[in-house]
């Protein structure tokens, strides 16, 4: 009797076979471990990232880091933010007057017929970090998915200029729109405001400023928005001080930089959220993120608009950590969030 004799290659490379399957089940049900907490489930990838941050020990203000080299370091987004056209029409760099010179800016021109709707954008950063390159990626798809012109806002960042600089030049760059909309071929009665963390809370304050100047926006969209700058106490503040991305430690360095008087740290332009008056303010989408420290005060500003009779959305990705929408390389939600605003404002400015 004759048998089958296995070939050599095949026995070679089974051992092989074996070691890579038992890898890849031991890596699932690692990974795994890493998006239970105590606070529900992250979504895997975030939680890879945090686990490669922790590993790494990745500490943005490191001892002996200035300020340049934070924001070089901070800056180019680890790979994880996609870049490319996006399918606009035009990108633009210009400057426009400030209060303390010129502001630059960067303007997004979608595909289609002027004139069109614009949205104001004020990136994240803590008022500290950031700049037009590291948002790009957002006002690309914003412009194009709306679809809208976009202005791109590079306003003055602490510590070199403390509030309310930042936020003086946002309302510089409203009246900017405002003042430019016929000759640039921009529709002035659809304007709105959008930016995400720091710039988030910008929009808010800005809302709030134009709202008293008697100036009419169509909309505006917060993307996990700090809005209490005087009290970090929160459930979520206290849940995900440390380990989440976004940690205390950070949020207090950056509001050491921006508002160095703490006295101001209760002044509504500082801390919209302890505003007296939401009436009248324009609809409002506010997004947050599940493992984020300022989740709860996106709760809690999208509650006082309704109280007031302002229309808002507030849309929470559960498994998301304090700026993954910019992480589009990495984290699925993150087009899924730009759609979301997208679709909102093309329905507030049509």
């Amino acid at each position: 009797m004759f048998h089958k004799k296995t070939p050599v290659a095949v026995t070679a490379v089974l051992p092989v076979i074996t070691a890579l399957l038992v890898v890849i089940v031991v890596s699932i049900f690692m990974v795994r471990s890493w998006t239970l907490t105590p606070y529900g489930r992250l979504d895997p990838r975030a939680a890879i990232l945090l686990k490669y941050v922790e590993i790494r020990k990745i500490d943005l203000f490191e001892k002996g880091r200035s300020i340049g080299q934070v924001r070089e370091f901070s800056k180019h987004g680890g790979g994880l933010v996609m870049s490319g056209p996006a399918g606009v029409r035009k990108v633009e760099n210009t400057e426009i007057p400030g209060p303390a010179g010129k502001i630059p800016v960067r303007i997004y021109v979608p595909e289609g017929e002027p004139p069109f709707p614009v949205v104001l954008f004020f990136h994240g950063g803590g008022y500290v970090i950031g700049d037009l390159d590291t948002h790009d990626n957002i006002c690309r798809k914003l412009s194009r998915k709306t679809p809208a012109v976009v202005v791109s806002v590079q306003y003055r960042l602490a510590p070199e200029h403390a509030f309310p600089a930042a936020l003086d030049d946002a309302l510089a760059s409203l009246q900017w729109v405002l003042g430019s909309a016929g000759p640039m071929r921009r529709d002035p009665e659809r304007i709105a405001v959008a930016g995400d963390s720091a710039g988030a809370n910008l929009s808010a304050a800005l809302s709030h400023m134009a709202r008293d100047r008697g100036l009419k926006l169509a909309a505006q969209v917060l993307i996990y928005p700090g809005l209490d700058l005087s009290s970090l106490e929160t459930g979520s503040h206290v849940s995900f001080a440390k380990g989440y991305y976004l940690t205390r430690r950070y949020i207090e360095k950056f509001r050491e930089y921006y508002v160095p008087d703490r006295s101001k740290w209760t002044d509504p332009r500082v801390s919209p959220l302890l505003a007296t008056n939401f009436r009248d303010l324009p609809p409002a989408l506010v997004v947050t993120a599940g493992f984020d420290p300022f989740r709860d005060d996106g709760a809690a500003y999208a509650e006082k608009l309704k109280g007031a009779g302002v229309p808002v959305l507030l849309s929470n990705y559960p498994g998301m950590i304090h700026g993954f929408i910019s992480m589009d390389r990495l984290l699925p939600d993150a087009d899924s969030a730009v759609d979301e605003c997208a679709s909102f404002l093309g329905s507030k400015m049509r």
